[in-house]
């Protein structure tokens, strides 16, 4: 549904965005992360043709953005960074106009209005101008506008921006439901919200894309992922790490603790290691008879491996930001 190929975007001579490339198939949901600057919020602008690309294309569809930009946009909802909407007029209003303007006539555009309302839970708030609502309610309004026409292709920057977590609790399962039959793109900077919500998630850093994968792959670039603490009774910590040491498949382990009752050691397994090491850790166990007080394998994280790809180059290498 949504192909973008070697896309660029410069403003004068600084590079926002430097030919990425990616697809998003419908039933997928899209995270895009990045620091502050990596250029999202302008991929997002030039997938819906609020911007022109300098370079590369976009296609909706089956639709050229630049090309076809009636056709393509029909298929597209979008709800940009602190969307703008009349303060004067009323929620239903604004729905109203918004249906219209989609080319909604007659019942279907009652029937529209009347579905996001629903879905968005405006009713309490139909009637009052979009001055007085809350951030949440005015966002919320903003969010049914973009999805008034039921559109294939959803665009969303930062859709939970200044909810407070029972909306965002909201909105996270209104997307996720919608994921199941359309293609949703939307930027994020709660890493939590990709691994509730997304199926795959891409990471851009000063305009590229430095990482793309379903959140489970991203979560396994953790340093620590898949690293295996034992607590053992009644065994000297030597012996459990020379023989964890032989198992293949692991890079290292480390005697964290020891006394006369028990040693507790941490076994971390090389990045190529395909998934064998805990059934090789168990027969181990079985062949040793150790006696286990703790075993735990411990689970990547995200936002470890965010910042681990997008710190600055003089972080990376051990010195300063600047």
């Amino acid at each position: 549904m949504i192909h973008v190929e070697k896309l660029v975007k410069a403003f004068g001579p600084k590079i926002a965005v430097n030919r990425i490339s990616f697809q998003v198939e419908r039933g997928e949901v899209l995270g895009f992360l990045g620091p502050n600057g990596a250029g999202k919020s302008t991929t997002m602008r030039m997938i819906t043709g609020f911007i022109p690309p300098t370079e590369g294309q976009v296609r909706v569809g089956d639709h050229n953005i630049i090309d076809q930009p009636i056709h393509a946009k029909r298929l597209m909802g979008y709800l940009p960074e602190s969307a703008p909407c009349y303060p004067d007029m009323t929620v239903h209003g604004f729905l109203d106009f918004a249906a219209e303007i989609r080319g909604i006539r007659g019942g279907d555009r009652k029937r529209a209005i009347h579905r996001v309302v629903d879905l968005c839970f405006l009713e309490s708030v139909l009637h009052q101008s979009v001055d007085t609502l809350s951030k949440g309610y005015r966002h919320r309004t903003c969010f049914a506008q973009s999805i008034i026409h039921d559109p294939d292709v959803l665009i969303m920057d930062e859709p939970t921006d200044g909810l407070d977590p029972n909306q965002k609790h909201e909105v996270r399962g209104i997307i996720k439901r919608m994921g199941e039959k359309k293609a949703i793109i939307f930027s994020t900077h709660i890493l939590e919200e990709v691994e509730a919500v997304c199926s795959r998630a891409i990471i851009i850093d000063r305009g590229e894309i430095v990482a793309n994968g379903t959140p489970d792959e991203l979560k396994n670039r953790s340093r620590n992922a898949g690293t295996v603490h034992l607590r053992i009774g009644g065994v000297s910590g030597t012996m459990v790490r020379e023989k964890l040491q032989q198992l293949s498949g692991v890079e290292h382990v480390t005697l964290l603790s020891e006394d006369a009752t028990h040693a507790e050691v941490s076994v971390k397994p090389e990045a190529r290691e395909s998934g064998s090491l805990g059934e090789q850790i168990s027969d181990l166990i079985h062949r040793e008879s150790w006696r286990i007080l703790k075993l735990n394998r411990q689970e990547g994280r995200l936002d470890e491996v965010f910042r681990d790809i997008t710190k600055p180059d003089t972080i990376k290498e051990g010195g300063k930001a600047a």
